[in-house]
């Protein structure tokens, strides 16, 4: 393993015999990392991954997202790869939630993902003539490519019209962007798409989605991984709430107790003796 900051992007080279390998729920909690993703870039061999319930097959010159959930991985052969540790954020502004694509082939036969290869593979190459102000901005040109990959091949993942497909995945990225707002609800989803309610609502259904589930889903989720997070221990459960889009903290309490089966006290207090044990 060979690890090196370019800017502000961790990239590490991995180069492995055969080997299979497991990220389990202890690891992901030890590690601490759900700010980030990991993007894996395979320079030679071949990787099998199971990821959010997808099995992918990763060539050299092809890349995968993986996001902070259980995961299996295994070479059959000697491989080398890079390994990115690239801002969730900055991801989910332009693709929205990394479960969409966490786990998919980004595959070679795309002109985008073979720029992803070279670009960070000469990037690694002359990362030490970089002074730290360019190094920041070819990292972030490099992040720029990835999103451009990944736009390419959930357009392929979705058969359906391609402009419908880039307006729900637009609406998502706003959804993520704007959970603590307390108004946001399909209409102004919709107005803020620059297309119809009924518009939106049918795009959204092509899924198997509905537009007001997404947006309570979405909530409760960012709340969970609030209240597991110790950064957050300081914030009160109704400032907690409220920053997730909640308007009162008795409604958040009782949605989060039908997902979750246990009030959001109780699960931040297991979630810090979990911690605890880990520490």
């Amino acid at each position: 393993m060979e690890g090196a900051d370019v800017g502000s992007l961790p990239i590490t080279r991995i180069t492995q015999s055969a080997i299979q390998t497991e990220a389990t729920p202890n690891t992901i909690r030890r590690h601490n990392k759900h700010d980030t993703v990991s993007v894996t870039v395979m320079l030679s061999g071949r990787l099998n991954c199971t990821h959010y319930g997808r099995e992918s097959v990763q060539h050299a010159g092809e890349f995968v997202v993986l996001d902070r959930k259980p995961t299996i991985m295994a070479t059959v052969e000697k491989s080398q790869s890079l390994v990115l540790e690239v801002s969730r954020a900055r991801l989910e502004r332009s693709l929205g939630p990394a479960a969409l694509y966490a786990g998919l082939t980004i595959g070679c036969k795309q002109a985008s993902t073979s720029l992803v290869t070279s670009f960070f593979q000469d990037l690694i190459r002359h990362r030490e003539r970089f002074t730290p102000d360019t190094a920041e901005r070819m990292s972030s040109i490099g992040i720029d490519l990835l999103v451009a990959s990944i736009a390419e091949r959930l357009a392929q993942e979705t058969p359906r019209n391609l402009a419908g497909t880039v307006i729900v995945q637009r609406a998502k990225a706003y959804i993520e962007a704007n959970l603590g707002d307390p108004t946001l609800d399909p209409s102004q989803l919709a107005i803020a798409m620059g297309v119809s309610l009924r518009r939106l609502q049918q795009l959204f259904r092509e899924q198997n989605r509905n537009i007001s589930d997404w947006i309570w889903k979405r909530r409760l989720e960012t709340a969970a991984l609030r209240l597991a997070d110790s950064s957050h221990l300081h914030l009160p459960i109704g400032v907690l709430a409220y920053g997730c889009g909640f308007i009162s903290q008795s409604h958040f309490s009782r949605c989060f107790k039908a997902r979750y089966g246990m009030a959001p006290r109780e699960y931040r207090d297991q979630a810090a003796r979990s911690q605890l044990r880990l520490d």
